[in-house]
């Protein structure tokens, strides 16, 4: 078997040194940082003496204008239209609600009071159905009370012999029965 390994680069001592430091800061032998460092500049075509990286800043100032550009025909090709028509339906939704505050606001305020008004017509209507209704259960109530009395009165009138007769009994229920029927 080949040895690969037939190349061999001479360097100072401080070179050596940082070379070092490089390799055990990334915890790699200085045989994979070298060949890795190959690869990198092969690739990148960059110069290892370029140390301000031009390539680098030139590829992100194209990149960059290319950016600015693209924002720009945003800007001019949705943004501006845009904010065009947010603006003029901000206009017609300022119109419509002028327009219902100073038309229809006042009719619908007015139709608001009459409303309220009704309201409490019928509030005071129901307050008065009400109190009809109790003086109506009251009155009932009071008949039937007095038709037992009387009932009972009666009763006991007819328990008691030799009192009056038999038609001043009949004048006098009849009196008073007539007298209930005026309470309604």
């Amino acid at each position: 078997m080949q040895d690969i390994n037939t190349r061999s680069v001479r360097y100072p001592e401080a070179v050596d040194q940082k070379f070092e430091k490089i390799a055990l800061k990334l915890g790699r032998t200085k045989r994979q940082i070298f060949i890795q460092m190959v690869d990198y500049f092969y690739k990148s075509k960059k110069d290892p003496m370029d140390l301000n990286d031009e390539m680098l800043k030139n590829a992100l100032v194209k990149n960059h204008k290319d950016l600015i550009g693209f924002i720009k025909t945003q800007e001019n090709d949705l943004l501006i239209p845009t904010s065009r028509e947010v603006d003029r339906m901000v206009k017609a939704f300022r119109n419509v609600i002028n327009f219902f505050n100073e038309t229809l606001s006042p009719g619908l305020n007015a139709v608001l009071a009459g409303q309220q008004t009704e309201s409490d017509r019928f509030k005071l209507i129901a307050d008065v159905i009400k109190r009809l209704e109790l003086q109506q259960m009251g009155k009932e109530q009071l008949k039937k009370q007095f038709a037992l009395i009387l009932d009972g009165y009666a009763k006991a009138r007819e328990n008691i012999s030799g009192f009056n007769t038999s038609r001043e009994k009949e004048e006098l229920l009849a009196n008073t029965k007539a007298q209930i029927e005026i309470l309604r």
